[in-house]
């Protein structure tokens, strides 16, 4: 296997949640469901979605930065063990497919205000 592309973002946690608050219609365009919400019910806080916005725009970047990438074709899941993980569909999983991805790798993180991700796909 090899590393077809890396990508990294971070996003300040405060302007991201005002970002929310003004624009209530804007977590259904960047979000599924599922990630707005935690294991057992009760929404994700802001700095759990900035790291989830963090990573779409770390994957984006990993892929080439295509135009026409829909942010609800990537969705960050976390497995039982509380790995972080990528699940994509539709345009995400196209160009993955065009790049020959087979995997990827993301890592989220948040502290001191900022969230941030990284994402490596690899073939």
């Amino acid at each position: 296997m090899s590393i077809i592309g890396v990508g990294i973002d971070v996003a300040a946690i405060d302007r991201f949640a005002a970002s929310l608050e003004r624009t209530p219609q804007l977590a259904d365009r960047l979000f599924v469901p599922q990630e707005m919400l935690l294991p057992g019910g009760g929404r994700r806080g802001a700095a759990s979605l900035a790291a989830r916005f963090a990573a779409k725009e770390a994957l984006a970047k990993a892929l080439g930065a295509p135009a026409g990438l829909l942010w609800t074709d990537a969705e960050v899941y976390v497995e039982d063990s509380g790995r972080p993980r990528l699940r994509v569909k539709g345009t995400v999983a196209a160009r993955a497919a065009e790049l020959g991805v087979r995997t990827f790798h993301v890592s989220l993180s948040h502290d001191a205000g900022v969230a941030s991700a990284v994402v490596i796909a690899e073939g």
